[in-house]
């Protein structure tokens, strides 16, 4: 199964990004494409509601950011911080972004928001590299795509895992959520990734 790319972004510029794709939203669409279909094709439900899970975390940018869209690293740490100590995080009860001995901090980073230490070093054995070493490689978007891809087929975020929610008959696009926050803006998402779905299937080339 392949995919006409141009049908697939026509269908995005109007249905998803409100008539205009950015440079930095094209190659962050193309880099999930890539890494999954590098996986082989499984069902272009999985891959519309990736794209519709990093429009979420990302704020529609397709890009691997820092949460709270920090441009720095002090500055992520900080504002957490500052929701933290106001209440503003009421779910938290460990400040995970606080830094280490080592001076890092594994607040949330990626088209999927990983956050914790632990979660930094199972993504370093998906990915191959050191991001507990180095968290921010988790900003690098071929890196951010792997995760994401990775993380929602493999069930690596929550136990949930693509296939629980998109198999045969099967479309869950709501329960979706769990693969990675919940039920934490579900029905939004799943809007959105509906409309991934009918761009992308647009662009099937069987």
């Amino acid at each position: 199964m392949r995919i006409d790319r141009r049908i697939v972004f026509a269908g995005l510029r109007n249905a998803v990004f409100g008539g205009r794709l950015t440079q930095g939203q094209v190659e962050g669409v193309e880099a999930v494409l890539t890494r999954f279909s590098a996986r082989g094709w499984a069902d272009p439900r999985w891959l519309a509601y990736m794209l519709a899970t990093a429009h979420h975390e990302t704020g529609g940018t397709m890009q691997a950011v820092r949460e709270t869209f920090a441009a720095t690293d002090e500055d992520a740490v900080a504002r957490l911080e500052r929701s933290w100590r106001a209440g503003k995080l009421p779910t938290v009860s460990t400040p995970y972004w606080r830094r280490d001995a080592d001076g890092l901090s594994y607040y949330g980073r990626g088209l999927v928001q990983i956050t914790h230490r632990e979660n930094y070093a199972k993504m370093g054995r998906v990915t191959g590299l050191d991001l507990v070493g180095q968290p921010d490689l988790a900003l690098r978007l071929d890196v951010a795509a792997t995760i994401l891809v990775v993380g929602m087929t493999e069930g690596l975020f929550s136990g949930a895992r693509l296939s629980d929610h998109f198999s045969g008959a099967k479309a869950d696009w709501t329960g979706a959520r769990k693969i990675v926050n919940g039920r934490d803006r579900a029905a939004k998402i799943a809007v959105t990734a509906r409309t991934f779905d009918a761009a992308i299937r647009a662009g099937l080339m069987v």
